[in-house]
């Protein structure tokens, strides 16, 4: 099998295994955890940005409304 080349240069990529490997599996969903709630705080911060006049009801519902589009619909 003819392994093709990345397109987008990623120098670190073989430490970043090395790292995850190197971690439990407690250590890993710790992690996903994290970095979920990490995308979901930029997300929301990012949303803020677009609509700063909206009152806090209307942007949570916004929010809910866009975040709901964001999950893979095959759950």
């Amino acid at each position: 099998m003819e392994q093709t080349k990345d397109p987008k240069p990623r120098p670190n990529h073989r430490r970043y295994l090395e790292v995850l490997r190197a971690m439990t599996p407690q250590q890993r969903l710790a992690k996903a955890f994290e970095l979920s709630e990490l995308s979901k705080r930029l997300f929301r911060q990012g949303l803020r940005e677009k609509f700063p006049d909206l009152n806090e009801a209307d942007f949570q519902r916004l929010y809910l409304k866009r975040l709901a589009k964001c999950h893979n619909q095959n759950y």
